[in-house]
């Protein structure tokens, strides 16, 4: 994988709050379009330092406001790239200085809303991603924009950064993903990155996520109070093996990420995706395992194997475009599913070893079972199943089994270990909810290969139950 840099993008920003930049009030008025004015969403990690100049950071950073009027350009400083999307339509390149017209064609009279993502400064671009606010017609003002319910923070390298893809982030699988879902996103992002830390100096998440650019080692840390995320989706491990990261250390690693997230965003979901090539995978889901023995129940292995299409790579590593968007439409179903439910109590993990009382099985009929799909994109599902103990005493330890119809595949799952032999699919429970107290339920997920509905044959640890599908 190409290895990139941001040294650029820190000496970028030196070089806005040393320039001698016109500095405008803090309290520009709202509607005008600069970039202190309120009606405007700066999504990511943002240097707002110089109120006449704000500089994204990372990868995949951008803007959102409404704006009246038929014209907006864009008042920018020196070169740079960026791409613009008008009231939800394809993003569209841009490439100048100065003033930047987005609407060379002008648009119909009314209200509109407007995304403008820069390209990152990373490896050899230097472009100049300097925001100095919008020009608009005269009477014509800001407003703000429709709210998104949540934020989707995507955590990775060169992949998650959109190298190789025709509009790097813009068409990356992170931006896709939030853009479809409806949701604010941001890319944590460089090319070349590595989970750990390494003696050969490959940059790592593990220290620069923490950072505001993720520059060099010492530069100033990022205020996790500017935002909070419902989501973290993270996408490590490409890189550590050339690296010479051992699968012990990767694993201790991992497992101490994903305990720092939690301790910034209490509530999140996080979701640690298995590398596309599969670097490290079995390493990865046992760093969730322990979070999910630890008492988090709210972190999730997403298994991505058979996710990528034949000719969805640009080399042997980089999804091209189609490739990004097969991960899309596998993953936008996944999240939705999980971010629109209530997070599962977090229980601290106990001091001392729990007396195991002994299995117990419920007698025939004492269990139920409803077996929903709660998503289809065509060659694929999601389907949600509640298990209910409709017995009078707790079962300890479960085993759910059925089978599935056709030739349908199982390709992940969340809150329970998920296999299948042929059509014969088997659900064991998870560390944190092998008990089902009497007339108590549980629940668990997966996502299938096709769309196909009608598993039948419920035994619970080998009892049959009702069943609704």
């Amino acid at each position: 994988m190409a290895k990139t840099r941001t040294a650029a993008l820190i000496a970028v920003a030196a070089g806005v709050l040393a320039a001698g930049l016109p500095v405008l009030s803090a309290e520009a008025a709202v509607g005008d379009g600069t970039p202190a004015d309120s009606n405007i969403s700066f999504v990511g990690r943002w240097n707002k330092t110089n109120p006449s100049a704000y500089v994204p950071y990372w990868a995949g950073a951008y803007l959102r406001v409404g704006f009246t009027g038929r014209t907006v350009k864009l008042r920018q400083r020196n070169t740079i790239q960026l791409w613009a999307s008008i009231d939800g339509g394809a993003f569209t390149s841009f490439t100048g200085s100065g003033t930047i017209n987005l609407t060379p064609t002008a648009l119909a009279a009314g209200n509109h809303t407007l995304i403008v993502s820069y390209r990152q400064v990373a490896g050899s671009y230097t472009g100049d991603a300097v925001f100095q606010g919008l020009i608009l017609e005269s009477g014509a003002g800001t407003f703000t924009p429709p709210a998104r319910p949540k934020l989707v923070e995507f955590v990775g390298d060169s992949i998650t950064a959109g190298a190789t893809s025709s509009q790097l982030a813009v068409t990356d699988y992170a931006f896709k993903v939030g853009e479809r879902l409806g949701y604010n996103h941001t890319q944590i992002a460089i090319g070349g990155m590595c989970l750990a830390e390494t003696t050969d100096g490959c940059w790592a998440q593990e220290t620069r996520y923490w950072m505001s650019s993720g520059g060099q080692a010492g530069t100033d840390q990022w205020d996790f109070s500017r935002y909070t995320a419902d989501g973290v989706v993270i996408n490590l491990g490409t890189n550590d093996k050339s690296h010479g990261v051992s699968a012990t250390a990767f694993q201790a690693t991992y497992t101490t990420f994903l305990t720092r997230i939690r301790a910034r965003f209490p509530n999140a979901k996080l979701f640690a995706m298995r590398t596309f090539i599969g670097r490290y995978a079995a390493e990865t889901e046992a760093a969730v395992r322990a979070r999910n023995a630890a008492g988090d129940a709210n972190v999730f292995y997403v298994d991505t194997t058979g996710w990528l299409p034949s000719g969805g790579l640009s080399d042997s590593v980089h999804p091209n475009d189609a490739g990004h968007q097969a991960i899309t439409d596998r993953l936008a179903p996944v999240l939705s599913a999980r971010l629109t439910t209530t997070p599962d109590p977090t229980t601290p993990a106990p001091t001392t070893a729990p007396t195991t009382p002994a299995p117990t099985t419920p007698a025939g009929g004492a269990c139920a079972v409803t077996y929903r799909k709660t998503g289809d994109w065509g060659t694929g599902a999601q389907f949600d199943v509640t298990l209910s103990n409709t017995s009078t005493v707790p079962v300890n330890g479960w085993t759910l089994t059925w089978s599935l119809p056709g030739s349908q595949r199982i390709t992940q799952s969340w809150n329970a270990t998920v296999t299948q032999s042929g059509a014969a699919a088997t659900a064991v429970n998870a560390a944190w909810n092998a008990v089902i107290p009497a007339a108590g339920s549980t629940s668990f997920g997966f996502v299938t290969d096709s769309p196909l509905t009608g598993g039948t044959a419920f035994a619970l640890n080998g009892s049959p139950c009702t069943a609704t599908t």
